[in-house]
């Protein structure tokens, strides 16, 4: 087969996300899941030095940040304790939220492997982000709890403002997936049509860590580019999930923000599927 030549497909595309089609395969799904858990297991010893890796990550920032907070007790709303609890948790959650669905659907189409992929009876989209949820729930035990514990250990990590803080923490974690999930679902698409998004791929990274408040809080940016994400998603990711931990997020407004990030996590879904709908209807396998 050539390798550029197009390979039209004897069958349709997949079919976009849809809710009764995945109830009645809610078991495949959760097959994926599984999946994902166990082919994770090959990989657990790397776990091992991502603790010692995301250790090192946070005591750079701590001291960092305590250089910059020796002539100031306050920046933007953060004390010291703030700032160090808040780079803590966006590693921790970090370490959760990642996955590597774009690459993966870049090597399948290099490799000429999506083939594979287009002839099993499911969504295609769902099947890829099932089986990141299997490899993010070995990583939560395997690598954000162990991580947790070594942070709260050796540095002063403030606890939730509250249990109700702590509640919305956790389902905006669990919302931090799926977003991220659709994201890079989204970004791997393109390689259908570029075949190589390596470049994107970078470009992606360094903004997702930037834009979603990770590197530093958004409230630390200027005023202009703070309206600018207001208008994003990516602060959903990491930046809000801490907020409401720390509880700088209060009342209805505690409510409104998963709202609007339940809202983001679905306009993904859907720019997901429709990206994999315009991209699947011409196909170019590479490889033998």
């Amino acid at each position: 087969m050539s390798s550029s030549a197009p390979t039209a497909l004897p069958y349709p595309a997949p079919r976009p996300v849809g809710r009764s089609s995945l109830g009645r395969n809610l078991r495949i799904y959760a097959e994926f899941v599984r999946v994902g858990f166990v082919n994770t297991l090959a990989y657990r010893l790397r776990y091992y030095t991502g603790i010692v890796t995301y250790f090192i990550y946070v005591t750079v920032y701590y001291f960092i940040w305590k250089a910059i907070y020796e002539h100031s007790t306050n920046i933007a709303g953060f004390d010291f304790s703030h700032i160090l609890t808040y780079v803590a948790l966006g590693w921790i959650i970090r370490s959760f939220y990642y996955n590597n669905i774009d690459q993966d659907m870049a090597y399948q189409v290099m490799e000429g492997k999506l083939a594979m992929d287009l002839i099993k009876p499911v969504n295609i989209q769902l099947m890829y982000i099932a089986q990141a949820l299997g490899e993010s729930m070995f990583r939560a035990v395997m690598l954000s709890l162990p991580t947790a514990i070594v942070l709260l250990l050796v540095y002063p990590v403030r606890g939730p403002a509250s249990a109700r803080h702590l509640a919305a923490f956790l389902v905006s974690v669990i919302l931090s997936f799926f977003l991220v999930a659709a994201i890079n679902f989204t970004v791997g698409t393109f390689a259908i049509r570029l075949k190589s998004i390596l470049g994107l791929l970078r470009a992606k990274y360094f903004l997702l860590e930037l834009f979603s408040g990770l590197l530093l809080p958004i409230s630390f940016f200027p005023a202009i580019f703070q309206k600018i994400f207001n208008f994003m998603p990516f602060q959903y990711i990491s930046y809000i999930p801490v907020l409401l931990y720390l509880g700088k997020i209060n009342g209805r407004a505690i409510a409104a923000s998963l709202a609007l990030q339940l809202f983001w996590v679905l306009a993904m879904f859907a720019l997901g599927a429709a990206m994999w709908k315009w991209s699947s209807r011409k196909i170019t396998i590479q490889g033998g």
